[in-house]
This record gives C-alpha cells, sequence and structure tokens, in this order.
C-alpha cells in the first residue's frame, strides 16, 4: 500500500487555505484607511499585517507567557502595523477592524473541493483560530456543520509547533500517517511532515516551498487539483 492510500482523514487549513483572507480583509482596510485620511495602500497595509502576525503567534510560542489565541495575535499585530504606518487609530478601532475574521467567506475552489473530497475522507479543520471563530466560521461560512474543528488553543501553541500536529492525531484517534495536512502555507506542510503526517500543499499564491528533506506529497494550485488527484 502506497503511503497515500493510507490516508482517511484530511486536515485543513483554514485561514488562508480554504478562507480568502485577502479578499475579505483588503475592502474594510480600504474603508477605515479612507476614513482616517491615510495614503497607505490598503493592499500593503494587508501585506504587512499578515506578516506581522505570523510573527506575533511564533512569539507567542517561544515565549510560552500563555497562549493568547489567534484573534488577539491578529490584533496585536495591527496595532504595530497602524503605528508603523503611522495611520491615526484607536484600541476600539483595532478590535472593530478584527471582526472581520467572523465574517470570511471561502475561496469558490475550496467550497467545490471540499464537496468530492467529503465523499471520501474524514475532513477536519485544524487551525490556528480560537475555538469560538471556528465554531462560527465552519458551520457557517464555510457552510459545512460536518467538518470537526480542532484549535490549537487545545495545545497552548500555534503551528507550526509539533504539539498540534501530535496532539490532533491523538484527538483522532489515528496514526499521524493516517493523516495528510492541507495548506496553502508550506510552514504549515512542514509542520505536520515532521510529526509523521502527509501533505498537500496548495499553492495557490504561488510561492516557493521550504528547502528542506520534508516536501508535501502532492502540490496543487487549488481544491479542485487537489480534488482530482485524490478522488473521488
Amino acid at each position: 500500500m502506497s503511503p497515500l492510500e493510507r490516508v482517511t482523514t484530511l486536515t485543513f487549513d483554514i485561514f488562508g487555505t480554504v478562507l480568502d483572507l485577502t479578499g475579505g480583509i483588503t475592502p474594510v482596510l480600504s474603508d477605515y484607511l479612507s476614513t482616517q485620511g491615510s495614503s497607505v495602500r490598503p493592499d500593503e497595509l494587508w501585506r504587512q499585517w499578515r506578516a506581522r502576525q505570523r510573527l506575533e503567534q511564533h512569539q507567542d510560542t517561544i515565549l510560552q507567557l500563555g497562549h493568547c489565541g489567534y484573534l488577539e495575535a491578529a490584533r496585536r499585530a495591527l496595532l504595530f502595523t497602524l503605528r508603523a504606518n503611522q495611520v491615526p487609530h484607536s484600541e476600539a478601532d483595532t478590535h472593530e477592524i478584527v471582526k472581520v475574521f467572523y465574517r470570511l467567506e471561502p475561496f469558490e475552489d475550496a467550497r467545490l473541493g471540499l464537496e468530492r473530497l467529503a465523499k471520501k475522507y474524514r475532513l477536519v479543520a485544524l487551525s490556528n483560530g480560537n475555538p469560538e471563530l471556528l465554531e462560527h466560521l465552519i458551520p457557517n461560512n464555510l457552510g459545512r456543520p460536518d467538518m470537526e474543528r480542532i484549535s490549537v488553543a487545545r495545545f497552548g501553541a500555534f503551528k507550526p509547533h509539533p504539539a498540534v500536529y501530535r496532539g490532533a492525531a491523538l484527538a483522532l484517534g489515528l496514526d499521524p500517517c493516517q493523516t495528510m495536512m492541507v495548506a496553502a502555507h508550506s510552514f504549515d506542510i512542514l509542520g505536520a511532515r515532521a510529526c509523521g503526517f502527509r501533505g498537500a500543499f496548495v499553492n495557490r499564491y504561488r510561492l516557493p516551498y521550504e528547502e528542506s528533506p520534508l516536501q508535501p506529497d502532492l502540490t496543487t494550485t487549488d481544491f479542485l487539483n487537489l480534488a482530482d488527484h485524490l478522488g473521488p
């Protein structure tokens, strides 16, 4: 039996892989920057915010001072980015902007691809998102109440900490080799592969993979292409 034939369960990154962050957040930033009379481009502000959020998450995990949660890491990153760009803001503004995460919608290929993959695999959201955020997004915005949800909050660390992948496999009652991590971010595949998962890199952003022997089993352009590879 090939390694992929052993896979019974697909675990998915949610933010940026299944849900469209850029399409949902950039218009909100555009409106806010306009009200503040700022000349900063919304796409550039989002690029900086996203990069800073990942740094906030890595720092949170490394310092081990208590898991702050996805939304708080996002808010801290937004605050840093607004300050760095000298955009006027208040604390209330940052809390209001971060509410956009509750309104995110899926990529169309993700919605259609999940419908196909659900016919063959157990589907699990394995996400950095707060539990309450996932409980809202997965059944409502994504329209998949049948998809299981595992938040990293259970393990007290953001991905790609190994406790997340190993803990998820244990919680699901699976050997890691029965599980495939699906993500549009190479660090997520790298972390999962290091813990024995298989990996599918949905390279919707056309980015290079990490320089590592822990390569993905599949590299696809979108979820429809992923479903073509995995069936049915």
